[in-house]
């Protein structure tokens, strides 16, 4: 019989989704792009107003694209993706044309219909691709593009 795993005692410990996790590097990455300075840590703010901090992993920055990690720590919450490596890898084009989202390895892609997303696309959910797009917006609104985004192509690639 497998080993159970018991409530920890006293108040359970906070941990982060990996869509958060996400949006943070996306976040880490895009400033670095537009700045040639990593955040570390980097702050987001979430949908119920709360702004965690996130300790970086990786930061590489060449030219036009940045790859940053952040580790998962899911709190005591018994997620299998606690101590994963979530990692973004965020690109700017030379023409306008939007925010898209892209399938690294270990990011399925939506094969069937029924979800919030098209088939093809990659399983990122939409909360998770909001808070992403929201940073890219807030950071271009604040070092770039007069504040569009669009202004040049973004591709946000997550695994």
């Amino acid at each position: 019989m497998p080993a159970s795993r018991q409530k920890p005692e006293g108040p359970l410990r906070r941990g982060w989704t990996t869509g958060a996790c996400a949006t943070a590097a996306t976040a880490a990455a895009y400033q670095a792009l537009l700045t040639g300075v990593f955040p570390n840590p980097v702050t987001i703010t979430l949908p119920r107003g709360e702004e965690p901090s996130f300790d970086l992993a990786r930061m590489e920055l060449d030219d036009g694209q940045a790859t940053v990690s952040v580790i998962k720590d899911a709190g005591d919450d018994p997620d299998i993706t606690h101590g994963a490596e979530i990692v973004v890898t965020l690109e700017l084009g030379g023409t306008p044309g939007g925010i898209t989202f892209h399938a690294g390895p270990g990011v399925g892609t939506v094969t069937r219909p029924g979800l919030a997303l098209d088939v093809g696309e990659p399983a990122i959910n939409p909360g998770p691709r909001a808070m992403m797009e929201g940073v890219v917006k807030d950071l271009s609104r604040q070092y770039a593009n007069g504040g569009d985004p669009a202004a040049r192509a973004v591709a946000i690639t997550v695994s």
